[in-house]
């Protein structure tokens, strides 16, 4: 016999397994003391990239990204004046109130959980799209093109 008892609220998980994997790679990246901090952290970082970003490179990056990280990202709608990556941390910076190195680092901790899920061949194409200053962003060297 098959019993359908639901599990104790307090032992679900609110998140699929991906996400939580997700999340305790950014706790460790960044140090935040809880998950919750990772979070927020995921979420205020993914929501400003959803901004950014668009065409095959959003639909792709959404694909790889677990299920709600999924979901935030693809939640945005892309502005129509993309921001380097420094307007980038300094509109989420403005958005939260936090400081810009705080901001930055929220960023770095989350962009380093960004490019494992999608592999280095996306993160290329996601920062040919992306204005200037992304690259550092993600912990790669910003190279200018050759003259």
């Amino acid at each position: 016999m098959i019993s359908h008892a639901r599990v104790p609220l307090e032992h679900q998980r609110p998140y699929g397994t991906a996400y939580e994997q997700m999340l305790e790679k950014v706790r460790y990246e960044g140090a935040y003391p809880t998950r919750e901090k990772a979070d927020e952290a995921v979420r205020l970082v993914l929501a400003g990239l959803g901004r950014q970003l668009t065409g095959d490179e959003r639909v792709d990056l959404a694909a790889r990204l677990p299920l709600e990280a999924a979901r935030v990202l693809t939640a945005q709608i892309p502005d129509t004046q993309p921001l380097t990556g420094w307007a980038f941390v300094k509109d989420l910076t403005a958005r939260t109130g936090a400081s810009l190195g705080t901001t930055r680092w929220d960023t770095g901790s989350v962009f380093s959980a960004v490019a494992a899920c999608a592999g280095p061949d996306l993160i290329t194409r996601i920062l040919g799209r992306l204005p200037s200053g992304y690259a550092l962003l993600f912990g790669r060297a910003e190279l200018a093109p050759a003259a």
